[in-house]
């Protein structure tokens, strides 16, 4: 079994329709991109600008985003998430969030999280500052192997 590396870990990009697992928005600041690289698991990136296609998810999928807007809710999730979750098909599919945020803006911490969780009625899995330590790494993995799992023995068990 060949090793996941950075550069196979994101699922290149030759049409929109990816069936990833773990689906992820980096600024081009890119803290986002290296943690979802440090985990080592295929993922698919959002497109950077929203004048791009955003991506159709085809499997159900856990949502990796950061939060923007420092200490206002006011423009926390980025567009480009917006603009994803925006397409039926997508909101329908999520199963899950990620947030990634800085400490430093207090109570707003990872809120696009919050509010991405409870708008597609979905748990906020797990908050990271910004890209994350190797312990968040440790429990993000360890965590999206045992939500995957409980996830497919419930549809098993309907």
């Amino acid at each position: 079994m060949s090793a996941i590396t950075a550069e196979s870990a994101v699922a290149p990009v030759t049409s929109r329709h990816t069936s990833s697992r773990l689906i992820y928005f980096s600024s081009a600041s890119d803290n986002t991109h290296r943690f979802v690289m440090k985990l080592g698991m295929e993922a698919a990136r959002l497109p950077l600008h929203t004048y791009e296609e955003t991506l159709l998810a085809q499997e159900p999928f856990v949502l990796v985003l950061p939060t923007y807007g420092g200490e206002n809710r006011l423009g926390a999730v980025p567009k480009q998430v917006i603009k994803f979750l925006n397409v039926a098909e997508n909101r329908n599919l999520i199963r899950g969030v990620i947030g990634a945020g800085n400490t430093n803006f207090g109570e707003t911490y990872c809120i696009a999280g919050d509010i991405v969780a409870e708008k597609c009625k979905v748990q906020h899995l797990y908050r990271f500052e910004l890209m994350g330590t190797s312990v968040d790494v440790d429990r993000v993995h360890e965590g999206l192997e045992e939500f995957w799992t409980r996830l497919s023995q419930n549809r098993t068990q309907l």
